[in-house]
């Protein structure tokens, strides 16, 4: 694995066992190396599925990092991965320009599975066909095994999968085999034995393939011979040891929000190095109700953290004033916190490192992993340039993390469930949930329906079990009767999703009655609000954010 505290020139615009003996196959061209964790290097030819791939391998216990697909074959090789799996996309691998792996990994003696467009590629380098298929495969297949293969051990003959293609290979390379078939593709998967060279037209990551997670095990543990060594005990154990080496005897600042993210990334640094950290808290206006006074009182108070507290809601309201656009609001906060942030480090005193709590998707969704296959969809909130006259080097102890693992590291590390388990929120905060200006009487308004929506949901002992709910406030007025008088105010939106670590999400069904109660507060308490209405859509197509 690469070294988690990895320097790079991003900056947090808001504030986030022993190992097993490495199992090589015998024709490994790769030496060994105990200190490493095991890993399965995942290649992105863009799909929409590439990190659903990179959360199942992690679910088998193992480490898995996204790199481009045009990742150097030497560059792979000094990684020492136990696998590489190539992955989904939406190309056509005889066109001109289509994105192509680096030939030179068919020649490092590690396993490869190629998966759809991955599979494609593979077949396609090697010497095979790939063509347009007269009949596409979108949704529901049947496969049916035509021979022995690793990846499908003890499972059925037949099997329902997932397809979306409308290429296919109609003639393999020399020495590939096919090991199972469907109606419209005599090779939905292939393998190349000597090499342990693997192809899947279908998704076994999807939930949609039922047997998808077994075959992604029976391909990360019995092909590639990985352990189960990738847990967050021994993730911690390795960060606290990076942490101490990187950091020596010099201090470290960290922008604090108490979120999820950065608080767990405080309390680990804060394990390694105790008081050379010291957390800068900014305020920006744009938090929840008692979000300051709380964050105040946990890390300063409870934790014992050195903790500096800068108030700039003013500044950030007047820079804020009369913009609309979502992509402009962002880049305001971003800089206007770049700027409040610097002067208030100059208080909290010098250091050498400045820590974040950056993680996995905020780089995934921020930088385009696979150049011209995938596209940036928006600048991530919590990802940005760092100023060239910010003298630090980066800190970011939880960049390799998906949402999930950086909770369960903050379990391990004993911090309260409040603060673990407290739903993700924004790095631009309430900007982003107000839709049109932002000024401090919209804030207000939605603040107080943002702490209904918390309160409604903790009381139906829902908030801990759903991944995100809150408020949105709509850039609408509408007409309506409160008290026998005509009013004219405000929208407000709930958006409850169901999400494992924010690259998919679906909108929960809420019970009806709680629904009630929500509308009916948010009316009656929230001066300015005559109506409340329920977002049902799913990320795709829609973000979780509505900005």
């Amino acid at each position: 694995m690469s070294n988690p505290l990895r320097l790079q020139t991003f900056v947090d615009l808001v504030h986030e066992d022993e190992q097993p003996k490495r199992r090589r196959s015998k024709n490994s061209a790769l030496p060994a190396d105990n200190n490493r964790p095991e890993q399965i290097i995942l290649l992105d030819f863009g799909s929409q599925y590439t990190q659903v791939i990179a959360r199942r391998i992690r679910e088998c216990q193992v480490f898995s990092q996204i790199l481009r697909y045009d990742t150097p074959a030497l560059k792979l090789a000094a990684l020492r991965p136990s696998g590489i799996i190539l992955s989904g996309g939406p190309a056509s691998v005889y066109a001109k320009n289509a994105p192509q792996p680096d030939p030179g990994i068919w020649k490092l003696g590690v396993p490869v599975l190629g998966i759809c467009y991955g599979m494609q590629a593979m077949a396609h380098q090697l010497g095979g066909k790939v063509e347009k298929s007269d009949k596409r495969e979108y949704g529901h297949a049947e496969i049916e095994q035509a021979g022995d293969s690793p990846l499908f051990a003890k499972m059925d003959a037949k099997q329902k999968v997932w397809m979306s293609h409308g290429d296919k290979v109609t003639k393999l390379p020399t020495g590939f085999g096919s090991v199972a078939h469907t109606s419209n593709s005599p090779y939905a998967a292939i393998c190349e034995p000597a090499r342990k060279l693997y192809g899947l037209q279908f998704h076994p990551e999807v939930h949609h393939t039922p047997n998808g997670k077994a075959i992604i095990s029976n391909f990360v543990h019995g092909v590639c011979g990985c352990g189960r060594g990738w847990t967050m005990r021994s993730f911690i154990e390795r960060a606290i040891e990076d942490i101490r080496n990187t950091v020596g005897s010099e201090r470290v600042i960290l922008g604090l929000s108490g979120g999820v993210d950065s608080s767990v990334a405080a309390a680990l640094i804060h394990k390694a190095i105790g008081d050379q950290l010291t957390c800068v808290f900014v305020n920006n206006g744009l938090l929840r109700k008692g979000e300051a006074e709380g964050v105040q009182k946990v890390f300063g108070q409870n934790l014992h953290m050195k903790l500096h507290y800068e108030d700039a809601t003013s500044i950030f309201m007047k820079k804020l004033k009369g913009v609309t656009d979502p992509e402009r609001k962002r880049k305001i906060i971003g800089r206007t916190f770049v700027e409040v942030f610097q002067s208030a480090t100059k208080h909290a005193g010098s250091a050498k490192f400045l820590a974040q709590g950056t993680t996995y998707p905020d780089v995934i969704e921020s930088v385009s992993i696979a150049g011209n296959p995938s596209a940036m969809i928006k600048s991530h909130h919590n990802v940005g340039g760092l100023p060239k006259n910010m003298k630090f080097e980066l800190l970011e102890p939880l960049r390799s993390l998906f949402k999930d693992e950086v909770r369960k590291v903050g379990e391990e590390l004993g911090l309260p469930r409040e603060i673990v388990w407290r739903q993700p929120f924004p790095g631009p905060g309430l900007a982003v949930r107000i839709l049109g200006e932002v000024s401090q009487k919209r804030v207000s308004i939605l603040q107080e329906a943002d702490w209904i929506v918390i309160d409604e949901m903790k009381k139906a002992d829902l908030y801990y079990k759903v991944w995100q709910t809150f408020a949105v406030l709509l850039p609408v007025k509408t007409v309506g009767v409160m008290g026998d008088e005509r009013t004219y105010d405000n929208v407000v939106a709930i958006r409850a999703v169901e999400s494992v670590d924010g690259m998919t999400a679906d909108w929960v069904r809420l019970p009806y009655d709680l629904l009630a109660r929500l509308s009916t507060r948010i009316i009656n308490e929230v001066r300015g609000v005559n109506r409340v209405c329920l977002d049902i859509s799913s990320k795709p197509p829609s973000t979780i954010e509505w900005e």
